[in-house]
């Protein structure tokens, strides 16, 4: 099993998400101890611009070495994730939405004629077959309410790219006072201590 691991907080080792993303990943490698592991920190994942637009939208052998460099860059991040079995990704929330980290990520997976295609009966995703957890760590409460745009989103843009087999752990109120942050962990945790492959 190849698990690949994305961290999309900018607070490193301080961030709830990856706590959560982590705790997960330690689950699966227990259930399977030779599980590979790829870690992909998102906060070095260049953001698409007219620049990247520019050559990612160039004929490989036209690009300058600059644009070479930069389509590159999206290549690995999207072979990364043609590997991997299981993804897990940690993903706090940010003014209500999901990180311009983890955003960047999904811009740079998202590819016509690689990870999706446009066929006669609609879009289709061709990065099937891939368990995905997302670990969310929330500051208040917004599961299953409407201010909860982050599940929605996550579940179409994955799912529109193939990966529809898709696990949401919420560890929630982690402003809300030490009291309501250990019982949001201790709750995740225990989904998380529930995972079976």
């Amino acid at each position: 099993m190849n698990i690949l691991q994305i961290n999309s907080s900018v607070r490193g080792a301080a961030s709830a998400s990856t706590r959560l993303a982590n705790s997960i990943v330690t689950r699966l490698r227990a259930l399977d101890p030779s599980a590979t592991l790829t870690v992909r920190e998102t906060g070095s994942q260049p953001i698409l611009d007219e620049a990247a637009l520019g050559a990612l939208f160039t004929p490989a052998e036209a690009r300058t070495p600059e644009q070479a460099a930069r389509a590159a860059v999206d290549d690995a991040t999207i072979a990364e994730v043609q590997a991997a079995d299981v993804i897990v990704i940690g993903v706090p929330m940010y003014n209500f939405g999901v990180t311009v980290q983890l955003k960047a990520w999904i811009d740079a997976i998202a590819k016509a004629g690689v990870t999706f295609r446009y066929t006669e009966n609609g879009p289709e995703g061709l990065l099937k077959g891939k368990k995905v957890y997302v670990a969310l760590a929330r500051g208040g409460l917004y599961k299953d309410t409407p201010a909860d745009s982050q599940v929605p989103y996550l579940k179409s843009v994955l799912g529109f790219l193939g990966m529809t087999d898709i696990t949401f752990i919420h560890a929630e109120g982690l402003s809300m006072g030490e009291d309501a942050a250990a019982k949001a962990f201790a709750g995740a945790e225990a989904e998380i201590a529930a995972l079976a492959l």
